[in-house]
């Protein structure tokens, strides 16, 4: 038998701290987001520091982000048992902690263990804040709008990461990276004690260890296979071995969880949700649309037009704040127009802007070529990803809130790693094929082909959107 313990705070106190637990929520993604890629700058300085050798510094960046995608669905379905201020707390103190022994780290190892802890951190932290949105702003308009707050948030993350790290490493050290991490994290786990009294304290329910373990592994075998295959190919049994373990895991993690688990880790029913299957589908397709656009469109401004990554960064940050504007645009029409609408819209701009997009060569310039495309496409993302996290948690009762928050920060995570892989593999391939011309003439048409791929993206969004019935909410 679930006994569920929820302390019932006067609406007076729960209304006067909505502002504070919103800010709270949207810095911790925030964090999450922008240890993703602050320290992309800073890993030449890592690697003369420390002597990493060239495979083991991208651990610094794969350890991170295999933690967090392997066990974000392990930190929803905590978050649901112990407690969703509790495991916000403990999500934060793990990544402040971890921050601080990879800022100290005089070993290569030491700061890859430091990097999967953080990531394990933000695991736990990523869903309890999808949680915490979710039982606290109840009402429709209040909760697209702190939906919107939420996902600009993560966007203004990822915009600042290459600006910032870039920053600190050049004006302080590349330590200031992760310590930075630490003051931050300690001002919002004491924001968090103060302002989150009265959500709820659990579920007296025990965690599913036999899906925990099964789902967990399945999950960061199945991306760490992906993420060898830009160097070792598709084929490499490096890439095929983990494929395949992680994909026999996952099945193996269904099976558990539909004949065995008493109480699920992933209860199965919620896919019977329709707004819940079907907007986990569109996240998993939307993460290689956000991976096209800040990824390849950098790498294309570096590699094809010679910026540097500083100025790439400085290059993208328009329609970054495009997206924050239209984001906060998407939460207010949301109630009112409904969920299919923008996402179509979305769609129709994904379209339009990567195709565009692909039409750029080495010698075009920034502002017709990508500046205009890149808008564009940022209108899309702020449509579509805010309505799209809305529609996959909305619908789940709040027992289901963590791990259902896991579920969707999964999908878009996997989506973004797969995608990632695919489209790298298919912009090499393209490269290889053109024999006249430059070497970034060459990338140039790599890219391109990532940007056509993408356009196809946005259409299978609009394709699969067609199952959402009409209506407000999706």
């Amino acid at each position: 038998m679930t006994s569920t313990s929820i302390e019932a705070p006067r609406a007076g106190t729960r209304a006067g701290r909505s502002w504070l637990v919103l800010a709270l929520v949207c810095a911790g993604q925030f964090m999450v987001i922008l240890d993703s890629s602050i320290v992309n700058v800073a890993l030449p300085s890592i690697q003369r520091d420390l002597g990493f050798t060239a495979t083991g510094l991208a651990w610094v960046v794969n350890g991170y982000l295999l933690a967090f995608a392997g066990f974000m669905l392990l930190g929803g379905r905590a978050a649901d048992l112990f407690g969703h201020r509790r495991m916000l707390v403990a999500g934060l103190s793990l990544f402040s902690a971890s921050s601080l022994v990879g800022g100290l780290a005089t070993t290569s190892e030491l700061l890859v263990v430091a990097r999967f802890a953080q990531g394990m951190g933000a695991a736990m932290l990523a869903p309890a804040t999808l949680a915490v949105i979710n039982t606290r702003f109840a009402e429709e308009h209040s909760r697209a709008r702190a939906f919107g707050a939420w996902s600009a948030s993560g966007g203004v993350g990822g915009m600042a990461g290459a600006l910032a790290g870039g920053a600190i490493t050049t004006g302080l050290s590349w330590r200031w990276v992760f310590l930075i991490n630490v003051p931050i994290g300690a001002v919002l786990i004491a924001v968090a004690v103060l302002s989150l009294t009265g959500t709820r304290t659990g579920q007296r329910e025990s965690l599913d260890l036999a899906g925990a373990v099964t789902g967990t592994a399945g999950l960061a075998a199945l991306i760490y296979g992906v993420m060898q295959s830009a160097d070792h190919g598709w084929t490499s049994v490096l890439v095929v071995g983990p494929v395949g373990l992680g994909l026999l895991l996952l099945v193996a993690f269904v099976v558990v969880e539909a004949r065995f688990a008493a109480q699920p880790m992933l209860p199965l029913r919620l896919f019977g949700i329709r707004t819940v299957a079907v907007g986990n589908v569109m996240l998993l397709l939307f993460g290689g649309i956000a991976t096209a656009m800040w990824y390849f469109t950098s790498l294309f401004l570096q590699n094809v037009l010679g910026y540097s990554a500083f100025r790439a960064g400085l290059g993208q940050t328009p329609a970054a704040v495009m997206f924050l504007v239209i984001a906060r645009l998407s939460a207010a029409l949301l109630p009112r127009i409904g969920v299919r609408p923008l996402v179509l819209a979305g769609s129709g701009c994904f379209l339009a802007g990567f195709g565009w997009l692909a039409q750029a060569h080495a010698d075009s310039g920034y502002v017709a070529s990508v500046l205009g495309p890149t808008l564009l496409i940022a209108v899309g993302i702020g449509l579509t990803f805010p309505t799209l996290m809305v529609v996959a948690t909305a619908d789940a009762t709040e027992r289901d809130a963590g791990i259902v928050g896991g579920l969707a920060n999964t999908a878009s995570q996997v989506g973004g790693s797969v995608g990632l892989a695919v489209l790298a593999t298919a912009a090499g391939a393209r490269a290889t094929t053109v024999v006249a011309g430059s070497p970034s003439a060459a990338l140039a048409s790599g890219y391109d082909l990532v940007f056509l791929l993408a356009a196809g993206l946005g259409l299978a969004i609009a394709a699969v959107s067609a199952l959402l019935p009409w209506g407000r909410r999706g």
